[in-house]
């Protein structure tokens, strides 16, 4: 038995620290810049062209979701040493808690705790929550013609989408059931779907956006960052999900946020 449970563990961990490589490289793959063109010399005076201007978000947003998969999906194979930096800490930090989350999962009740502010917290991670969110600042963005807010709402719904994809690729991969079930041991491969979680996932890639926008603005920055870890955590104190899903689905938003605005910001 003692044999059994070491591979199931080693098992885990070694599919945590794997999902820690795909999710942290693809997140944060850099955008390569265009070499600035070597001076040229100094030349008679030429009819000046007006320079054709870069596609707008709108016309480009199913080509830009499409090019973030597949950037996202192919980093492993572009890995670099400062990527230690992000998947060393995160590949820990998964690994500590896939090893405990059996039994943190046991210090909240089968019910939850706080199980009714759990459940109204948790409701600012759903898909009309946050979705809502991304498209109102994108449509009154539009109403003002404000390009921050415009942007920030597009950029927004990019992010979520592909965070969402990543996190229901994973969650089939890893089949993992959620506290209430499979006897609160956390296994992976038994027909779940807790891993990672999907809440966190979601309301972390729209506030990463939203704090990227609103940098200048700390009461907007730090707010949307608040906002989304109280619901990470709320995934947890309601028993929705072990700490490791809240961790992961936390990264996930996090570092695709990060990538669609790095990548797509005008």
């Amino acid at each position: 038995m003692k044999v059994d449970f070491i591979i199931s563990r080693t098992r885990q961990c070694f599919l945590l620290l794997l999902v820690s490589v795909t999710i942290t490289a693809g997140a944060s793959a850099q955008v390569i810049p265009s070499p600035s063109p070597s001076p040229t010399p100094t030349v008679a005076p030429t009819p000046q062209v007006s320079p054709t201007p870069a596609p707008s978000l709108e016309k480009q947003f199913f080509k830009n979701i499409l090019r973030d998969q597949m950037a996202i999906w192919t980093s492993p194979f572009r890995l670099r040493g400062e990527d230690a930096k992000w998947l060393v800490p995160l590949g820990a930090a998964t690994t500590v808690l896939i090893g405990t989350d059996s039994r943190t999962s046991s210090f909240v009740s089968r019910n939850g705790s706080l199980p009714a502010a759990s459940r109204i917290t948790s409701i600012g991670g759903s898909a009309y929550t946050t979705g809502g969110i991304a498209a109102g600042f994108y449509l009154v963005g539009r109403a003002t013609n404000n390009r921050k807010a415009r942007e920030t709402g597009l950029l927004a719904v990019e992010a979520l989408i592909n965070s969402s994809i990543v996190t229901q690729g994973l969650k089939f991969a890893t089949q993992r059931p959620r506290p209430n079930y499979d006897n609160n041991r956390g296994r992976f491969f038994k027909g779940g779907n807790s891993f990672p979680s999907g809440h966190a996932t979601s309301v972390w890639s729209v506030a990463t956006v939203i704090a990227y926008e609103y940098k200048d603005r700390p009461l907007v920055r730090y707010g949307a960052l608040a906002a989304a870890t109280m619901v990470s955590l709320s995934r947890y104190s309601g028993r929705n999900h072990f700490l490791s899903d809240a961790l992961i689905g936390s990264s996930i938003g996090y570092l695709i946020g990060r990538y669609v605005f790095k990548t797509h910001h005008q």
